[in-house]
C-alpha cells in the first residue's frame, strides 16, 4: 500500500517569511525560499520517516489483512477520517464502530472489526483516508526538526548554483533528525 498525499499542510513548520528575513532575501526571492522550505520539509520527513505537520493521506488496499489489523505506513497518525469499502456496485462508508485507530503504537494500526464487510472487487476495494503529522501548527512539530529545515534552507539558499558533490545529509542536520528518526525493522 502506497500512501497518496491528498492535501499537503496548510502551513510549513518553518515560516518562509521568517527565513527570507533571516537570509536577507530580496522580495523576488521569496517564492524561492518557500519552495526551499517545502523541499527541506520533504527531505526531513523522508529522513526521519515521519509526517511533520498535519496532512491528509489516502491508502488503498485490495483486501483486509488476515488478522484484520491494517498497519499504517505513516506516523504519527492524528485520525482516520474515512474508511470506504467497495461493495461491488460502489464505495460505501464503513461505520466508525467497525474500525478503531491505535495511534499510540508504532506503526499506527487500524483495528478492523469482524462486522466490517470484505470488498466486492479484487483490486482497490478499500480506501482509508487519514490525517497524519504532529499537529496542524508549527508549534506542534519538535523544534530540532524545524531547525533541521532552517539549516537546509539556509545552506541551499547560500549555495544555489554551486555544484555540491557530497550527497550525504550535512552532519548538523543529521544530528538534529537522529533522535526523532523512526527505525525500520526487517
Amino acid at each position: 500500500m502506497i500512501p497518496i498525499n491528498v492535501a499537503g499542510p496548510a502551513v510549513e513548520p518553518a515560516s518562509p517569511a521568517d527565513l527570507a528575513s533571516t537570509l536577507r532575501a530580496e522580495p523576488v526571492e521569496e517564492a524561492l525560499i518557500a519552495s526551499l522550505v517545502r523541499a527541506a520539509r520533504l527531505l526531513v520527513e523522508a529522513q526521519a520517516r515521519l509526517v511533520l505537520i498535519e496532512q491528509t493521506w489516502r491508502l488503498v488496499l485490495d483486501r483486509w489483512p488476515r488478522d484484520r489489523i491494517v498497519r499504517l505506513p505513516l506516523w504519527p497518525v492524528i485520525a482516520v477520517d474515512l474508511v470506504r469499502v467497495h461493495d461491488g456496485a460502489g464505495f460505501a462508508t464503513l461505520p466508525p464502530a467497525h474500525a478503531a485507530l491505535d495511534g499510540a503504537s508504532d506503526p499506527a494500526r487500524l483495528l478492523v472489526g469482524p462486522a466490517a464487510p470484505d470488498p466486492g472487487r479484487p483490486v482497490g476495494g478499500i480506501e482509508i483516508t487519514l490525517r497524519a503529522g504532529f499537529g496542524p501548527s508549527p508549534a506542534d512539530v519538535p523544534e530540532p526538526l524545524i531547525q533541521a529545515i532552517r539549516l537546509l534552507v539556509g545552506r541551499w539558499f547560500e549555495h544555489r548554483g554551486d555544484a555540491l558533490h557530497d550527497t550525504a545529509l550535512p552532519a548538523d542536520v543529521a544530528a538534529l533528525i537522529a533522535p526523532h528518526r523512526r527505525l525500520r525493522l526487517a
